[in-house]
């Protein structure tokens, strides 16, 4: 894994949010990405848990779990399939299909908008930080973690 990688999950609790760091190295399929999770919270039963990975200044993902619903994603930018090993598996998780010509330039989200319409983030919202100039990939989960009311912990693991 690249040494300018971070993820964490979160859990909602009663009490708030708690965060942990998650090990992806050994991830090689997207069912590994709950399973990390899963370990990193030590999760029980239908907790909500949110895993948030960021790669160099090029894109980030967040995945949201619960309980035996589906696991859903958002990938910042498509192009990621083209750069890094856990963004091909994000981007298998959001449906990208690979394309064969890497000429599109801009990014381009992609996975489930409304990962996050439940809590407070509409799909309008998400998009429009992910695609604002000169916003890295940092800055956006960290205005999502604030929003979110997660940002303490946020900052605690980096």
């Amino acid at each position: 894994m690249a040494a300018n990688t971070f993820s964490a999950a979160f859990v909602r609790t009663s009490d708030g949010w708690s965060g942990a760091e998650v090990d992806l190295t050994g991830v090689e399929i997207v069912d590994d990405f709950g399973d990390a999770v899963t370990e990193a919270l030590g999760l029980a039963g239908d907790e909500l848990a949110l895993l948030c990975v960021e790669v160099e200044d090029e894109w980030f993902a967040i995945a949201r779990y619960r309980d035996d619903e589906e696991p859903r994603v958002f990938l910042s930018d498509a192009h990621a399939i083209t750069s890094h090993q856990l963004g091909e598996l994000f981007a298998e998780f959001a449906g990208v299909a690979p394309e064969k010509e890497g000429t599109e330039l801009g990014v381009r989200p992609a996975g489930d908008f409304e990962l996050l319409s439940d809590l407070g983030v509409s799909s309008e919202e998400l998009l429009e930080l992910s695609m604002e100039e000169g916003m890295l990939p940092a800055d956006v989960v960290s205005v999502l973690a604030e929003r979110l009311s997660f940002a303490d912990e946020l900052d605690r693991l980096r």
